[in-house]
């Protein structure tokens, strides 16, 4: 069996930045084992798969470990995939997922993703992430599946060095650190040892918490953000009732074949 794969950087507009997703066309479901073994090859953050059923799309995430819920960037990568390459002659993709319905809207060179909202809740931190980080931080929080670290300025978030395999012992996907931005409204960074992946170079999912929290604290539904990451991404993301808008470009790397 041979099947076509992509791999494109999401929420940057050139190559070599942003954070790398692969994406692979499916006309029908292929095992839950294959599609683990294809993204552990693979060894990005995430692998998507899709499927087009009628006018929607089925989409589902895998990174080199576990198959999870939500993924920002690579389903902006998908979105850009089926807009480019199958010519998907709509402006606005309906995907079906474990987190629900997910919309991706082309708005000229920028594809906006629409996902549900996730506002997280104050919790009591983790021993193991204050051990992990060697930092206290102003407060702590919890999403559905992250964990969300506050520090006081965007410095203490570039200078953060974790311990992995301590920050690992925390059951959640991963864990968000963030802080006003000196030049945008915020900034942030995503660890998940827990998930395969030690470092994250832009989640778009995380901003999906992120940005509820954020637009309480500066008080706008409109916010620039910026993921610094060695690989460093830039996102613009908006509040609007119970979902997140999140908008980036997608710059495409590759498109090759699988043989298995």
């Amino acid at each position: 069996m041979n099947l076509t794969i992509y791999q494109l950087d999401a929420f940057t507009n050139e190559v070599f930045a942003g954070n790398p997703a692969a994406v692979v066309p499916l006309r029908e479901w292929i095992s839950d084992e294959l599609m683990q073994k294809i993204a552990a090859e693979n060894n990005l953050a995430e692998t998507a798969f899709y499927v087009a059923e009628g006018e929607q799309f089925h989409i589902r995430w895998f990174t080199p470990t576990v198959e999870v819920n939500l993924c920002g960037h690579a389903t902006l990568a998908t979105a850009y995939t089926i807009f480019e390459y199958a010519k998907y002659p709509k402006t606005i993709i309906e995907f079906k997922s474990r987190s629900g319905i997910l919309k991706v809207e082309k708005k000229g060179d920028l594809l906006e993703l629409d996902f549900p909202v996730d506002v997280p809740v104050p919790a009591e931190t983790p021993e193991e992430l204050l051990i992990g980080f060697d930092a206290t931080p102003i407060q702590t929080l919890k999403g559905i599946s992250d964990y969300f670290l506050v520090f006081e300025n965007e410095s203490q978030i570039k200078a953060l060095e974790p311990d992995f395999r301590t920050i690992a012992q925390v059951k959640c996907r991963g864990i968000i650190v963030t802080a006003k931005g000196d030049e945008v409204d915020f900034v942030s960074r995503f660890f998940g040892p827990q998930s395969g992946i030690d470092e994250d170079p832009v989640t778009g999912s995380a901003h999906t918490t992120l940005t509820p929290f954020w637009v309480e604290k500066l008080g706008k539904s409109t916010l620039s953000a910026k993921q610094i990451s060695a690989r460093g991404g830039e996102l613009t993301c908006t509040l609007v009732g119970d979902r997140v808008k999140i908008a980036g470009k997608v710059a495409p790397y590759l498109k090759g074949e699988i043989f298995v």
